[in-house]
C-alpha cells in the first residue's frame, strides 16, 4: 500500500498550494523541509499539475561524472540551463545534496561559485520568463537570496491521521489515538510515520485485542526515537531498585517522568518536564546511577553528555549542539549532563551560556520540552547564572546512606553470594561503615570476595566471610583518605574553585528559601 501524489498530508497540501501560486513566470521558488516530510511528494504533485522538466539525483550525477571532479557547480548549472532553455518550468530534486558539497564542505575550493552558478539560472529564469523550482532540506546561502522560499510545516494531528491512514487499513487507523501519538513524538516525519505504520501493520492484523495506540507508541520508542545512548553498554537498572531513595525518586517521578509517560494528563494540565534538574552529592552516592536507571526507563526520550563528550575539544561543540538537537526532535525528552562540573572546570563562557540559551527556551518551542538534568560532585564549580533559581527548578541532593540504608544496600549486594561463603553479619557491617558510600559497600564485598577467593585458591584456611569484608574495608576507607588527601593538595596548588554557596529556591508555595534539599542515601547500584 502506498501514498498516491494526490493524497497528500494537510501540512503538505498547504505547501503545493503555497508552491503553486509562488511558481510564477521569471521566478526561482525553493521548496523547503526537513528530511522525510515529503518535498519529493510535493514537488511531483507540483509538476503533474504544471508539467515540465524534473532533474532529480540522478540526472546531476550523470552531469557530474563527465566533467572534471572540481566543476559541479558548472555541470549542475549547465544541466538546468539547458532544460530550461527547452521547457517552460524546471523542477531540481535534492539540490541540497550538490549544495551540501560545494557550499558546506570546507574541503572544496571553489564553494562561493555555486552563488554564481544559481544567480546565473536566475537571471535566465527571469531574461526568459520561465521557472525554476528546487527543492532543499534547508535555506542554503545561495538559495535563501535569490529565491522565494516555500515550506513543508512540521506535522500536526491532522497530518499523522492523514500518513498513517495511506498505510493501515480503516478501521486500524480509527483506533489509534492521533492526539495522544502526538503529544508522546511531536517532530515525526512522513517518512517516520510511513515506517511506523508498516512496522505495526501485521501485529495489528494478527492480534485483534491489541491497543493500536500502545503498539504505535511502544513501536516509535523503540524503532523511530533514537537516544545516543547504546542501552547494552549501560548497567542496567530500575529507579524501583534503588534503595533509600524515596524522597528523589518521587521528585523526579513528578517532575519530569509523569510529563513524558502520561501524555494526556500532561496535555489536560499543561505539565512539562522541568526545564533544569541538578543532582548533587559526594562520589558514589549515586548520581550517575539515576542517569542509569533514566536511561532505561525513558529509552528514545534520554540523551546523555558524558566524559566522550572532551570539553575544550575541536569537535565540542558541534557534538553538544547535536545531543541537544536531537533531544528537541524527540521532545518532551532529557539531557543528562553527568559530571558538569567537571565539564565546567577551566571553559570560557561560551558553553554555559549555550545551556543558558537552552534553559530559558529561547530557540524554540521544542526547547521547551527538553529537560536538562546535571550532576555534580562540586556545585561551587558551576557558573551561578546557569544555577539560579528559575532555571534549576529541581535540586535533589545525594548524601550518604544511614545505618539502616547501608544495612540495606549490603543485604542486597550479599544476597547475591553463594551460600558455601556462608552467612554475613549485616548488622556488623552497617556498623562500622558509616563514613561510606554505596560505591564503597560495593567495592568493599567485591575485595572481600577475591580476598576469600585467595585462600580458597591457596588451600588456606577460610575464615568467617564477614572476616574478609573487615579486612577489605581497611583497604577500601585507606584509599579514601589517600585520595582526600591528593585532593586537598591539588587545590592548594590550583585555588581556583569559588567557594560552595546556597541557592535560593522556589517552593511550591511560592515563597522563598536558602536551599532545597531532598535528601537522599545511597541506592543498590554504586556508580
Amino acid at each position: 500500500m502506498t501514498q498516491q501524489l494526490d493524497s497528500l498530508a494537510p501540512a503538505q497540501q498547504r505547501a503545493l498550494d503555497s508552491l503553486l501560486e509562488a511558481a510564477k513566470p521569471g521566478k526561482v521558488v525553493a521548496l523547503v523541509a526537513n528530511p522525510g516530510n515529503g518535498r519529493t511528494t510535493v514537488l511531483r504533485a507540483a509538476q503533474k499539475k504544471l508539467g515540465g522538466r524534473w532533474l532529480g539525483a540522478g540526472d546531476m550525477q550523470g552531469a557530474i561524472s563527465t566533467r572534471h571532479p572540481l566543476a559541479i557547480e558548472d555541470s549542475v548549472f549547465d544541466l538546468a540551463s539547458r532544460a530550461l532553455a527547452d521547457e517552460e518550468i524546471v523542477f531540481i530534486d535534492d539540490l541540497n545534496l550538490v549544495l551540501r558539497v560545494v557550499e558546506g564542505c570546507h574541503m572544496y575550493p571553489r564553494g562561493n561559485l555555486i552563488q554564481l552558478a544559481i544567480k546565473s539560472l536566475a537571471d535566465q529564469a527571469k531574461a526568459t520568463g520561465r521557472t525554476v523550482v528546487v527543492s532543499t532540506i534547508m535555506a542554503f546561502e545561495s538559495i535563501a537570496f535569490l529565491a522565494e522560499r516555500v515550506a513543508i510545516k512540521e506535522l500536526e494531528v491532522d497530518d499523522y491521521r492523514a500518513v498513517v491512514s495511506a498505510y493501515l487499513a480503516p478501521d486500524q487507523v480509527a483506533a489509534i489515538d492521533f492526539p495522544k501519538v502526538h503529544r508522546f513524538a511531536r517532530r515525526m516525519t512522513a517518512a517516520q510515520l510511513r515506517r511506523a505504520s508498516e512496522g505495526i501493520r501485521q501485529r495489528l492484523e494478527t492480534d485483534a485485542a491489541a491497543n493500536a495506540t500502545d503498539v504505535f507508541i511502544d513501536y516509535l520508542r523503540s524503532a523511530q526515537l533514537i537516544s545516543n545512548v547504546d542501552l547494552g553498554e549501560v548497567q542496567t537498572v530500575k529507579l524501583e531498585d534503588l534503595r533509600g531513595l524515596d524522597d528523589v525518586l518521587r521528585a523526579l517521578e513528578a517532575n519530569v517522568i509523569l510529563p513524558l509517560e502520561h501524555s494526556e494528563l500532561a496535555a489536560e494540565l499543561s505539565l512539562k518536564p522541568k526545564r533544569g534538574v541538578l543532582l548533587a552529592g559526594p562520589p558514589g552516592t549515586g548520581k550517575t546511577t539515576i542517569g542509569r536507571a533514566l536511561a532505561h526507563r525513558l529509552r528514545g526520550k534520554f540523551f546523555l553528555v558524558d566524559g566522550t563528550v572532551i570539553a575544550g575539544t575541536p569537535m565540542f561543540y558541534q557534538q553538544l549542539h547535536g545531543v541537544f538537537d536531537a533531544a528537541m526532535r524527540n521532545a518532551p525528552s532529557v539531557v543528562f549532563i553527568d559530571d558538569s562540573d567537571v565539564i565546567f572546570e577551566g571553559q570560557d563562557p561560551g558553553l554555559y551560556r549555550y545551556l543558558l540559551t537552552m534553559l530559558d527556551g529561547l530557540e524554540s518551542e521544542s526547547a521547551g520540552g527538553v529537560c536538562l538534568m546535571m550532576t555534580a560532585m562540586d556545585v561551587g564549580s558551576l557558573p551561578p547564572a546557569l544555577v539560579r533559581s528559575g532555571r534549576i527548578e529541581l535540586w535533589l541532593e545525594t548524601r550518604l546512606p544511614d545505618e539502616n540504608a547501608r544495612k540495606a544496600l549490603l543485604g542486597d549486594l550479599c544476597a547475591k553470594l553463594p551460600s558455601s561463603m556462608g552467612p554475613v553479619d549485616l548488622e556488623q557491617l552497617a556498623g562500622v561503615t558509616a563514613d561510606l558510600s554505596g560505591a564503597d559497600l560495593k567495592r568493599v564485598v567485591e575485595d572481600g570476595k577475591i580476598l576469600y577467593a585467595f585462600d580458597r585458591a591457596k588451600s588456606a584456611r577460610t575464615l568467617p566471610i564477614t572476616e574478609y569484608f573487615l579486612e577489605a574495608l581497611q583497604t577500601v576507607r585507606g584509599n579514601k583518605l589517600r585520595y582526600a588527601d591528593a585532593e586537598a593538595r591539588a587545590r592548594a596548588r590550583n585555588p581556583v574553585r569559588p567557594p560552595h554557596f546556597h541557592m535560593p529556591m522556589l517552593m511550591p508555595n511560592g515563597e522563598h528559601a536558602d536551599f532545597v534539599s531532598f535528601v537522599t542515601m545511597e541506592e543498590a547500584s554504586a556508580e
